[in-house]
């Protein structure tokens, strides 16, 4: 049993014990019901992160500010925060402020987990001097991340024209951003995020090239479509269970997309007992990041549907 199973386990029996001190005699053999059943409860193989996109409409129509995450993180009983360098892009290199936002995460008992790198530059850019600056541009958001204990950054593999080509441009990028990133003890991870990295094969043939041991993916349930038009829809998509499956082998993170959800609470177009299916295969014990990006319904109960569904498919693998 690993260390973090035990201590749960240990926990929950201690707990049940306290609710019998407080309880009449003749109910002892309910009591004792009731022990084994917190006791023999399955735990959950991952921990469940909240994606701070989740959040992005209350963040950017001011009803909730970005050092109020860790708080909102806790009230929907998710562990991990994954935030998103949008709501903080000129603090990356502000010490009181990364340290306020440690403060709250402490404060509210929530793990730094990453930080979500965008608008930083395309990292297999066809154009070496655009993706070496690409690759300067994330230092800061390297050091950031550190500063704040989390275990990675989330990057884009952007800027690709030919197939092959972005390839090597990609493999390139990342073997020196995450030769940088080492020193800090950081992950640099990449997101199914839209052009050559929807395509599950393309990242493949990245990953399979990549030396460094602390790069790998963030596989998202939901970002599989490699080009909009200009009505911002798809045109050419990838099969989502298929680009899991070329994902996974790299994983060091988790990004539960999610959009919608029928009366019995699944998701209308993910099969997430499918895919955290997958995800237990690979042996993946880490975070499951909710990212919910529904439209439908507010964000709160987006989130909260999402960790539920997580949790019941969870419940089902263990």
């Amino acid at each position: 049993m690993e260390r973090r199973d035990f201590i749960n386990r240990t926990i929950q029996a201690s707990m049940a014990f306290s609710v019998l001190g407080f309880t009449a005699c003749k109910n002892s053999v309910k009591e004792k019901q009731i022990v084994e059943e917190l006791t023999k409860k399955p735990l959950l193989f991952f921990e469940i992160s909240l994606a701070q996109w989740s959040l992005h409409r209350a963040i950017f129509n001011k009803k909730m500010d970005h050092l109020d995450f860790a708080a909102k993180s806790r009230s929907f009983g998710c562990e991990g925060l994954e935030y998103v360098n949008t709501f903080f892009k000129d603090k990356a290199k502000n010490v009181a402020f990364l340290k306020e936002m440690n403060l709250r995460a402490d404060t509210e008992g929530q793990t730094n987990v990453l930080i979500m790198v965008d608008g930083e530059g395309g990292l297999a850019h066809a154009d070496k001097s655009k993706r070496l600056q690409a690759i300067e541009n994330h230092y800061k958001w390297v050091e950031a991340a550190h500063f704040l204990g989390c275990h990675a950054i989330r990057v884009n593999l952007a800027g690709g024209i030919d197939k092959k080509e972005a390839v090597k441009a990609a493999v390139d990028a990342l073997e020196k951003l995450s030769d940088f990133a080492k020193g800090s003890n950081i992950n640099v991870l990449v997101e199914n995020h839209g052009g050559f990295s929807s395509n599950g094969h393309w990242m493949s043939e990245v990953f399979s090239q990549i030396k460094t041991d602390n790069c790998g993916t963030l596989p998202d349930f939901g970002n599989f479509c490699i080009e909009k038009d200009k009505d911002r829809n798809c045109i050419d998509a990838y099969d989502p269970y298929k680009g899991m499956m070329d994902l996974l082998p790299f994983a060091k993170a988790i990004s539960a997309k999610s959009y919608d959800f029928d009366k019995n609470g699944n998701e209308t177009t993910i099969d997430y007992l499918k895919v955290m299916k997958m995800v237990k295969d690979v042996h993946y014990k880490g975070f499951v990041g909710i990212e919910f990006e529904g439209k439908g319904m507010s964000e709160d109960k987006g989130i909260m549907l999402t960790k539920d569904l997580l949790i019941k498919v969870g419940n089902q693998l263990s």
